[in-house]
């Protein structure tokens, strides 16, 4: 069976591909990711990566289709500028390549300097950011955009205006600004900034049709935090409603919650939507896990997608499913299968609900033939060294259980 929701490599439901719902769905046909891994990423508290470390993550960003990099910020320190000016050098690179900078010409020009393809231009948006944290009068936030936008239209680059905490602005000033500087300044696309996480996913579609209708033809980006969970799911609610790039992150590091995950907006729109980014998933995990070792973060083993242990199956029911099912049809167990992510397979662990199924598999693995009666009194042994250890059973204490069979 061949359908967008059932195939070789996954099986998610046919109630996402329903008319009802496709009908209101509206994915641009080239849609982007801008990871910003490299410098809102690192904005992480205590996450620093060093300048062999963004190059290899770089790479390993192009290697898999990543289709923008944002490398840093110039001004930020000469590690990073160097970072930046390396990668923009690389010509192996699938990825383009692009530099942060503050709504100052000064910071424009170093981004210009650095030979990176396009500049993303931060600007505060709210009000009482604008007046109570930077001490700026409205007109000053206008007139710094314009100059700032302008300067990046001379140098030649990709210019994405970026208003900084856009959604906690009221409607009505954060339309103005976006329409003032697109009339008098420059902008080649407009980034939707939800700098604290706090959109919900049902305001998004209304917020992209609305900025839609101030900037027409301009190409929508979006920039979702995650401090509510919702990162990923906003994200997708805005390019079902027409925004062309997404920006993200490896394992959703960033600044306080960090930043909507790239594996699951990738991943959910392959399997859950029909959306092909062109991307080679088989490098989801390996980089997660690259991410991970450079950063030393930890995450949780059941975390989906890149989750460590993720495809593990303690429990016996389950244990039952797979048993009957994965030589002939493995995606009975899973919704997709962990090749498809360049995850390790499936794995059948011991521990407290352990069942019959469960030791079946390590008995089999370890060559040992039991009767049913031998089996039932093993599962019980099992789940009482689970309780002893107060988690899983390791390859040792498997062996010490059934020696006495050998």
């Amino acid at each position: 069976m061949t359908e967008k929701w059932r195939n070789d490599k996954w099986f998610t439901s046919s109630w996402n591909f329903a008319e009802e719902v496709t009908k209101n769905l509206h994915f641009q046909k080239n849609i982007k990711i801008h990871d910003v891994s490299l410098r809102d990423g690192e904005q992480q508290a205590g996450l620093i990566f060093d300048y062999k470390q963004k190059m290899a993550l770089a790479e390993k960003m192009s290697e898999m289709g990543i289709h923008r990099i944002e490398a840093g910020m110039p001004a930020v320190s000469q590690q990073d500028r160097q970072v930046i000016v390396d990668l923009a050098k690389r010509r192996d690179l699938q990825s383009e390549i692009f530099a942060f900078a503050r709504c100052m010409v000064d910071d424009v020009k170093r981004a210009a300097d650095c030979g990176v393809k396009g500049v993303i231009i931060e600007i505060p948006c709210n009000e009482e950011m604008i007046t109570k944290a930077y001490g700026w009068t409205m007109e000053k936030a206008l007139e710094l955009s314009i100059q700032a936008s302008i300067a990046a239209k001379e140098a030649g680059l990709y210019t994405v205006f970026f208003p900084i905490d856009m959604t906690r602005a009221s409607m009505s000033w954060s339309l103005d600004l976006l329409s003032h500087v697109a009339a008098n300044g420059h902008m080649d696309a407009l980034a939707i900034v939800d700098t604290m996480g706090v959109l919900m996913p049902h305001t998004v579609p209304f917020l992209v049709d609305t900025v839609r209708s101030k900037l027409p033809g301009k190409p929508i980006e979006l920039h979702f935090h995650d401090d509510y969970g919702l990162g990923a799911a906003n994200t997708i609610m805005g390019l079902a409603a027409g925004a062309d790039v997404a920006h993200t992150t490896i394992g959703a590091i960033g600044e306080r919650a960090g930043n909507a995950p790239y594996e699951d907006v990738a991943l959910a729109l392959l399997t859950m939507y029909g959306v092909d980014l062109g991307l080679d998933y088989s490098q989801i995990y390996p980089l997660n896990k690259m991410m991970r070792e450079f950063s030393g973060l930890p995450i949780r083993g059941n975390r989906g997608i890149t989750g460590d242990t993720v495809f593990n199956i303690e429990s016996g029911i389950v244990a039952d499913w797979y048993k009957q099912s994965h030589e002939t049809d493995p995606l009975i167990t899973n919704s997709y299968l962990p090749a498809l992510t360049g995850h390790p397979d499936t794995q059948i662990v011991l521990g407290k609900h352990s069942g019959i199924s469960s030791v079946d598999v390590w008995l089999e693995e370890a060559a040992i033939q039991l009767d049913k009666e031998q089996k039932r009194t093993l599962v019980a042994d099992v789940k009482a060294r689970a309780y002893e250890k107060h988690g899983l059973l390791n390859q040792a204490d498997f062996d010490q259980l059934v020696a006495k069979y050998r």
